[in-house]
This record gives structure tokens, sequence and C-alpha cells, in this order.
């Protein structure tokens, strides 16, 4: 029997030191990125009109070879990004999402990539970062000095930018996923009050509220807001427009750091309480597709036949802005890491069924009562069916705790 051992890939993001020429060289690489992947809509376009079929990496290769300043690593990073964003889109489709498009937005920035065979690493965090051909003549490598350059195998970096340019770096720190012997069972109902409520079926729950992420929300919002209605008085290209968009692409990126920093703090105490609970597989309710049926705004002119279904747009945001798949996307490497399984499942009717007599009731409160005499939290009552529709195959009662409530600073 072979043995198979599952590697941990991690990514850091990092800033770096270079010259003031080495910065617009790289700014330069990323133009000449967006540029290629202009290129691959128009040439993805016309070879359609003309053959029928997609364009694949073979045919986009040759089309564009010689013509780019770049690593021919970088090239190719560009092409895979065009045809996984064309590939997940077709995917989307068939899955019923008919309002995706495939990828048609022109760039004026996109992101270079620099693979194993595209840079070289030198003493004391030097890094050098490999060019193409420019008039038949190889192009001196870009230098870029890092702070702490993380330890292990560097699969590839990515230049990005974040208030500032940075790099992605992707590496292998040779660690392997911890040995998990233990026997429990979570169940996880993500809500947008509560990020996270779970119970395990050793009787234990907890709620980790998701009140810090609304208030960093709320004021984003706010803010976008009052930016919004000054550049809508501004006329579009001058002085003052450039500034009121450099504010807001500054809110924006802060406001992401922030959220990232709190999910990253949020999915970690979940994982400590995992452990604690000697927890082996963790199960969640799909949510999935939640943030695309939000209501359409109401029209003046269509008053006379009302829609129960229609929300309010307060309520559409807030489902629009729940960061429910990046939730799940940090749960997963950190719940990996520590050997603990992870798998979405249906969460149909789960908030709805009383487990001890089977009605169905709507609630619009923070806590779901029964006629029957069932009463509990609603969103633990949430993970309780959860569980037990994954455990048992019915909604069944089970006990849990008085919950555990933690809230993040």
């Amino acid at each position: 029997m072979v043995e198979v051992v599952v590697k941990i890939i991690r990514v850091l993001k990092t800033k770096f030191q270079t010259s003031q020429i080495n910065i617009n060289r790289l700014f330069a690489c990323n133009h000449t990125s967006a540029q290629i992947w202009n290129d691959c809509l128009s040439l993805a376009k016309e070879h359609f009109q003309r053959t029928g079929h997609w364009i694949d990496r073979g045919t986009l290769h040759l089309a564009t070879k010689g013509q780019y300043p770049i690593h021919s690593q970088s090239i190719q990073g560009v092409f895979e990004k065009y045809l996984d964003a064309r590939d997940n889109a077709h995917k989307a489709k068939l899955m019923g999402f008919t309002k995706i498009r495939y990828p048609y937005k022109h760039k004026k920035h996109f992101n270079t990539k620099w693979k194993k065979d595209g840079f070289r690493m030198g003493n004391n965090g030097k890094v050098e970062l490999s060019l193409g051909l420019l008039n038949s003549k190889r192009q001196k490598p870009i230098t870029v000095q890092i702070k702490k350059l993380p330890s292990g195998k560097l699969k590839e970096i990515e230049l990005i930018y974040d208030r500032g340019l940075q790099l992605a770096i992707t590496y292998d720190d040779g660690n392997s996923p911890n040995e998990n012997d233990h026997v429990n069972i979570a169940a996880i109902d993500l809500e947008e009050i509560h990020t996270i409520a779970s119970v395990c079926d050793n009787g234990q729950g907890v709620i980790i509220t998701g009140r810090k992420l609304r208030s960093i929300k709320r004021f984003r919002n706010k803010k976008l807001k009052e930016l919004q209605k000054k550049i809508a008085k501004c006329q579009k290209g001058s002085r003052q427009w450039k500034k009121y968009r450099r504010a807001l692409t500054y809110i924006l990126s802060k406001s992401d750091a922030q959220l990232m920093e709190t999910l990253h703090k949020t999915t970690r105490e979940f994982v400590n309480w995992c452990l604690e609970n000697n927890v082996k597989e963790v199960v969640v309710g799909n949510v999935e597709g939640i943030e695309r049926h939000t209501s359409p705004r109401k029209k003046k002119k269509k008053k006379k036949k009302k829609n129960k279904h229609k929300r309010s747009r307060k309520h559409n945001q807030k489902m629009s802005q729940w960061h429910f798949g990046r939730t799940t996307t940090y749960l997963y490497y950190k719940l990996a890491v520590e050997g603990i399984s992870f798998q979405k499942v249906d969460e149909s009717y789960t908030t709805q069924t009383c487990p001890v007599c089977g009605r169905r009731k709507k609630t619009s409160s923070r806590n779901y009562r029964c006629t029957c005499g069932y009463r509990e939290h609603r969103d633990i009552h949430g993970a309780k069916n959860i569980l037990s529709n994954y455990k048992y195959g019915v909604f069944r009662e089970v006990y849990v705790e008085e919950p555990k409530y933690l809230r993040i600073a």
C-alpha cells in the first residue's frame, strides 16, 4: 500500500524594497500582463467567431509568442487565469446561474506571476525576478529585497497591488497535517449576525459573533456613500475626481484587510474549540447562491400588486456583503492542518423544522419557538438540525448544553 503524503501550501503577502527604477519596471510588468489579458479576450472572440470552438492554451501561446517583454511563465500565468475564469463561468451556467458572464472586461493592470523557473533566490532576502527578451536581448532581472522570506520551498511569486505594490509568495513549509484520532462530529450553521454557530455531538455548542464584521461593513458603506456623492459632482478625470477615487480605493482596501483579519480570528477560535472537543469531522450547511437571490428593488410604477417576497434594500445589501465563501475557505485549510475533515451538506429547512414534532415554521426573532414547547436559539437550532440530519438522516432532538458565546475583539 502506497502512503500518500499531503503537503500544506501557504501564501505570504509581504512588502519589499527596491529602487524607483525597478518599481517603475514592476508597474510596467502589470501593464504588460493586462495587455496579454486583453489580447486573450480579442483572440478568443475572433477564434470562436471563425471556428465555432473555444480557443485552447496552445493556440493562445502560438498567437502571442515573442510579443511581450516578460518571462514566458508569466505569460502562461495570464493564459491560465483566463482559461480558468472561462471554464468556471461555464460550470456556473450549467448549474443554473444564467446571469454569470464569460470574461469580457478589458483591464489596465493585471497581476504578474513568476513560477519556479522565473525567479532566483539570493542571499539576505534578495530575489531576482526574470524578464523576457526585448529587441532580441535578454533584459536585466528585477532585484527586490524582502525583509523576511518564508522558510520552505518557494513555488511561485505574484506581484499584487494593495495600497502599494506587494509580493504574494506561495511556498511549501514542509509540514504535513497533524494526525487526528478524535471521534466527534460538529455541525456549523453560518449566519450573517453570528458568523459561526456550531454544536458537537458531545453536547457542547459555541456561538461566535459577527458584530465586528458588521460594524466594519457599516462604516465602509457610510464612507463609500459620502465619497460617491462627491465623485458624482466632479468632472470625470479631473484632479478632484482622481483624489476622491484614490480615497475610495484606500477605504475599500483597508476595510478588506480588517475583514480578513477578523475572519481569520473567528475561524481560528472555532478550530481551537474543535480541538478542545475532540472533533474529527465538521459539516457546514451549504448557503451557496443566497446572495444571488436578493429581491429586486420595488419600482414606483408597479405598486398595484404587492409581492410578499420583496425585501428591503438594507437586507439585500447585508446578504450581498456576507462573506460566507471566505469563511468556509479559511475553515477548510485551518481544519485540514489539524487533520479535521470539512464538507458542505444540504441545509434545506434546517432553520424552519422543529426537531420534536416536525412542524415547519419561519421565525423572525433570535429564538425558535414551537407550539409543542420546543425552544432554542435560532442559530443553534439550525446547527442541531444540520448535525442530526447528517448523522441520522432525519431531524431529531440533539442535546446541547448552554453554548459558549465568543466575541471577536
